[in-house]
């Protein structure tokens, strides 16, 4: 028994410490897994638990001024990250075929591994919005895509932040500040009393659109001659986006496209000798 402990310790010091890149092992939340699989646990934990437990006798809290202080943070710090990311990188010397990680201590190098440590708060930040469906008595919004996509987000970004900061993986980066800052921008008008309802199967698009150019980003590792960025990470993002891709497309497909059938509505008559149902003309048909 010793010995098998032994063996799992070694694995676990082999796998946190030896393969992960040393400069940002100091880095809030990245040294050790486990502050952010704790995390994400109370997350789970709060928004079908707990949550639900304490909002059950309560009215839904009006949270109309904290949501638009959070939208409007979103969309600076998303603006920002993909600004950083532009002019660090991907406007500079960064290559859109294969880009190698930069493992140097130069300030450009250090200064990208910051601005991915960012973007991996930001996914933390994002968990707030579960938390806001749920106070807000939301419960029927909180579907297994968005539970899905935020808890993979969180993990994705501490993995690239400990193993991989830098070079190719922070396409995605570049890529999803730019659709959530748009993103953000619409739940803050929405939260403004603004009217944006036909704006926003444009950014289930948009979303798609990422998708697809994520996975074109990573199948290129495929044919592109090895400029020393590994080819593992493909092997998880291709099949994850492909994922994203088919949850999403049916979100799409189930709001935007397919008809609502005609509702007929009935309503109750009571008369002396019972309940009479008459049929009320009211026929709807809209897209969901």
């Amino acid at each position: 028994m010793a010995a098998i402990i032994q063996e799992i310790m070694d694995r676990y010091k082999y796998i946190n410490e030896n393969l992960a890149d040393p400069r940002t092992k100091d880095y809030l939340m990245i040294g050790t897994p486990w502050p952010c699989l704790a995390l994400l646990g109370f997350y789970i934990y709060f928004i079908y638990n707990l949550g639900p437990r304490l909002m059950e006798r309560r009215q839904p809290f009006k949270l109309n001024r904290i949501l638009q202080i959070y939208n409007l943070s979103q969309i600076l710090i998303n603006a920002y990250i993909f600004y950083r990311a532009l002019e660090l990188a991907w406007f500079r010397d960064y290559s859109y075929f294969c880009q190698p990680i930069d493992y140097s201590y130069t300030p450009k190098a250090i200064e990208i591994t910051r601005t991915m440590w960012l973007y991996f708060l930001v996914k933390i930040l994002d968990l707030l919005e579960t938390f806001f469906f749920v106070l807000r008595k939301k419960q029927n919004q909180i579907s297994f895509l968005h539970v899905y996509h935020h808890v993979g987000m969180v993990m994705g970004t501490w993995g690239a932040t400990k193993y991989l900061p830098g070079g190719h993986v922070t396409f995605l980066g570049l890529v999803n500040t730019f659709v959530h800052a748009i993103m953000y921008t619409h739940y803050l008008l929405s939260s403004m009393k603004i009217d944006t309802s036909s704006f926003k199967k444009y950014i289930t698009q948009l979303q798609l659109v990422q998708f697809f150019l994520i996975i074109l980003h990573y199948a290129q590792l495929a044919w592109v001659e090895d400029c020393g960025f590994p080819f593992w990470p493909a092997y998880i993002m291709i099949p994850q986006n492909f994922f994203m891709i088919i949850l999403f497309g049916e979100f799409y497909y189930k709001t935007y496209i397919k008809k609502q059938p005609a509702v007929r509505v009935v309503s109750n008559k009571t008369e002396t000798n019972g309940t009479i149902p008459v049929e009320v003309s009211k026929e709807k048909s809209k897209d969901q």
